[in-house]
């Protein structure tokens, strides 16, 4: 029978990694990946930098795990919140002003992001990336389509429309991120839900 909890050594060495993994997001953010050393990530979670190696082989596994665990959390937020939203739009609002809050909270994760994509999208994703960012494509397409049949919205592309939303939403985040939007960013994601919903809406007549 499977032990019911993790053993202390287990415990205290998913809290090392995950010490270290938040080190390497704000060094990796503030140097570049070029300008980051082991050292850094080392003296920033406060361990040797051997204990960093027991972890992790070299710094380019960091750097993509640092990414890819930091996106793997901001997926699990998302699916949470637009499962806890009410009716379509709620669900389409709760996609967007997640992402939009976490990257205000989490700018040193947005800026590698950007560093290593950069304004490629998908296209430029390694495999575990594209998992990560289809899936959240999947999930609004389901909601989109579930709205269509329900007639909350007009019939559509809904997996061209569920593509559209992320990259919309991907590219106010990046407004946001280089200072290009002075609204605030409860403003900025009535603003993106607004022209959104509108164009998902059923046309009324003139």
């Amino acid at each position: 029978m499977p032990a019911l909890h993790k053993s202390k050594r287990a415990v205290v060495s998913e809290f090392r990694c995950a010490e270290i993994l938040d080190a390497a997001r704000r060094v990796f953010a503030r140097n570049g990946f070029e300008g980051a050393t082991v050292d850094r990530i080392a003296e920033a979670a406060g361990v040797a930098k051997g204990t960093v190696y027991l972890y992790f082989p070299s710094k380019r596994e960091i750097y993509l795990e640092a990414l890819r665990s930091g996106l793997a959390r901001l997926s699990e937020e998302t699916v949470r919140n637009v499962a806890a939203a009410p009716a379509p739009a709620g669900k389409i609002r709760a996609f967007i002003e997640t992402r939009v809050r976490h990257a205000e909270e989490n700018r040193d994760l947005v800026g590698i992001y950007y560093s290593e994509f950069g304004s490629g999208g998908p296209a430029h994703f390694n495999k575990a990336f594209r998992s990560l960012y289809l899936d959240q494509v999947k999930m609004l397409g389901a909601i989109l389509a579930d709205a269509a049949a329900e007639g909350h919205i007009r019939p559509l592309r809904t997996d061209a429309a569920a593509f559209s939303i992320c990259e919309m939403t991907r590219g106010l985040v990046v407004q946001r991120l280089f200072g290009w939007s002075k609204a605030s960013a409860a403003d900025d994601v009535e603003f993106l839900f607004d022209m959104v919903w509108r164009g998902l809406a059923k046309c009324t007549g003139s």
